[in-house]
Parts: C-alpha cells; structure tokens; sequence
C-alpha cells in the first residue's frame, strides 16, 4: 500500500506548526511543505529592526535542519491553483498530488488605496522593515506617519499590533539617539477606537500612552490615498516624510484559481475544526482562513498556530479513517512592545486583561522569541 502524502502549503507560523503536530500525532505520512524558500521569518522581530535590535541574519532561520528531523520534502515553488478537488496542488514548478492538504500561506496586503507605492507595509518582511531603518537613518527631522486599516468586508482580516509597535519603538528609539525634539510622529486610522480588538481597556491605555509622549493622532476619518510627501483622508491631509502603513488583508490571489469557498472578505472558508467546507480532507490555518468565532479573534502567529494545532489533528485523525474533533481556543495574547519595555495584553471570551508598560514584559518577549525558534535551528 503507498504511503499517505500530506501537502502544507507556506514556511511561517501555521505551516510550521501544522507539520509538528503531523509527527506528534504519529503520521507517518510523506510529508510535502510547498513555499517559495526553505526558509522561516520570524516576523514579531520585525519591530526590532529600525533600532538595530535585531538583523535580517537572527530572524531568518534555515529550515533545512528541521525539514530533516520532521521528514519533510520542500518543494521551492509558489501555489498558484487547486484541481482535482483539492487533491492537487498547482505550483510554478509542477503540480502536487496529495491525501490531505493545510493550506497555511498567509494573506495578501490589499493595495487598492491611490498613491499607496509611497508608502512602507512592514510586515510584507525584512527587506521592508529595513528601508525603514535605512529612511529614519537619512532623516535629520520631520514627520513620520504611522497607520494601519482594515478589510472593510471582513473587519477582522487585519493586523494593526505591530503598528503601534513600530510607533511606540520609534518613540524610544529616537529619545535613546537624542533626536526626538526634531521629529513630529503621528497616528492615524479610519477606526475612531484603534485597537479595539485588543479590548476598551486597551484602546484607553493606548491612546493615552500616545498623549504622554507626544504623538499626534488622525482617527476616524476614512483613508482617499498618499502622495509622496502627504496622507489624505476624508477629513483632510497632513504632510509626512515617511508613511508606514498596514493595510487589511484579503486572500492569496491563488485561490482564485481553486474552487474552495470564500468568505465575504476574500479569505477561505473555515469550520470550528479548521476544514474547508465543501471538500475532503482540505485545512486552513492562520491569516488565510476565515474562521467562526468573536469579531476580535485576531490575526497573529499564536492564533495562527492553535489554528494549525487543530488542522493537523483533525487531518491526522481523517487519515486514520476517524471523525475530525479537535477544536481551537479563541484567545488574543499580544506583548506591545517598545524596544525597552513593554505592555502586555491578553484576551479570552470571559475576560481581558491589560498590564502597563515594564521592563519585565520587554524580555519576555525576547526569551518567547528565542525559546521558539531554537525548535526551528
């Protein structure tokens, strides 16, 4: 009897996650992770890059040591469709067959706004938290702009956390260089309460921190575009030397070529266990699902690997010929970080909880970030 082959398409939080949870439930299956280079970017260390806390060689990880512990073959390609009704993978180099697929590619920036080439998504990765750095470097003053929207379709399918990561770092960075009397810093979001899905509590904390140390804001009034030198809104336009902005997010443009249902906003249809509706044996986890439960559940790498935790069970258990059961929590755990302290937040169904800014919070953050990737090393 031929093996099982299982096929996980992306190299980043789920994707990695899932393939864990394939050995710990004892698959013996062949394993195939689909993504574009056998590579890992941890990418909540992005923040840390304008200050030179952190370099593009400490948050890119090899994989190729993992893949072999884990038994994983890596095909260097991108997805660029689904045929056979989930049962192939079309790539850029040559198609996957599969038993079982995880679809854990990520999502797509939307890029819809006029003029948004002018400004930086940090999150789109290394080299774009970089130009960053190198554009704070080259300024001697001025106003720097930060913001983030989101998918007007689908509310939730946006990340706006490292925003205020990026924002509050650079205000410590530049007090830390003495420069910060030279550099006007402003915030802005079509959401009149930014951040609420990390709950009241925190909105009032994060508006307030913004108060203390001088940051201006610009909230409420919905984004028309940017020029090279200029945020413009409903409400009106500013002047800004360097826009940073995270737009919503949407759906890989490879689900257009697949017939996998899609939610309002763009993202795959998901269930309580993380299946796609409609066909066999085909999971979502992380950024590129759209999942039931509260209008909050955000889009971070810890939900994006309860997602992948249950997406490989329940895969697991299919393929043993059992009824899918694992389930995931519903939780937001986000340490807001400032280059030398930190805010921690945290956020189930019952309850919320917001600590202030501590030095502690700060390197709890950075023992996270190297207890989990020494797994990957």
């Amino acid at each position: 009897m031929a093996a099982q082959r299982i096929t996980i398409v992306g190299s980043g939080f789920g994707a990695l996650t899932a393939t864990q949870w394939l050995r710990k439930s004892a698959v013996d299956a062949e394993i195939t992770l689909v993504s574009p280079r056998p590579e890992f970017v941890y990418l909540p260390g992005l923040i840390w890059i304008p200050s030179g806390l952190r370099s593009a060689e400490q948050l890119r990880i090899d994989l190729g040591p993992f893949f072999k512990r884990m038994r994983v073959s890596h095909h260097a390609a991108e997805a660029t469709g689904l045929s056979d009704n989930g049962r192939v993978l079309e790539t850029t180099a040559g198609p996957v067959e599969n038993d079982g697929l995880i679809i854990a590619s990520g999502g797509r920036f939307i890029k819809k706004l006029p003029g948004i080439e002018h400004a930086i998504t940090p999150c789109e990765g290394i080299a774009a938290a970089e130009k960053i750095r190198d554009r704070l470097k080259s300024m001697d003053g001025g106003t720097v702009a930060m913001g983030f929207s989101g998918n007007p379709k689908e509310p939730s399918s946006m990340r706006g956390g490292p925003i205020f990561e990026f924002l509050f770092g650079l205000d410590r960075q530049l007090r830390a260089e003495g420069r910060r009397d030279r550099f006007k810093l402003v915030f802005f979001t079509p959401a009149p309460r930014p951040g609420n899905r990390l709950g009241p509590k925190a909105v009032d904390k994060l508006l307030a921190e913004m108060a203390r140390v001088g940051i201006e804001t610009h909230l409420g009034q919905a984004l028309k575009g940017f020029n090279e030198h200029q945020v413009t809104t409903e409400g009106g336009s500013f002047d800004a030397d360097l826009i940073v902005f995270m737009p919503g997010m949407t759906g890989n443009a490879w689900f257009d070529n697949s017939s996998l249902p899609r939610s309002p906003g763009g993202l795959l249809q998901a269930d309580s266990h993380c299946r796609v509706p409609g066909v066999e044996r085909v999971y979502v986890a992380g950024d590129s699902g759209s999942f039931p439960g509260p209008d909050w559940m955000p889009k971070q790498a810890h939900m994006a690997d309860l997602q992948a935790r249950a997406a490989a069970r329940n895969l697991a258990a299919e393929l043993r010929g059992e009824s899918p059961r694992a389930g995931f929590k519903v939780e937001l755990l986000c340490i807001l970080d400032a280059n030398d302290q930190a805010m921690l937040v945290a956020r189930n169904e019952k309850h919320n909880l917001v600590l202030p800014s501590s030095r502690l919070f700060h390197w709890m953050k950075r023992f996270y970030e190297w207890n989990y990737l020494r797994k990957y090393r």
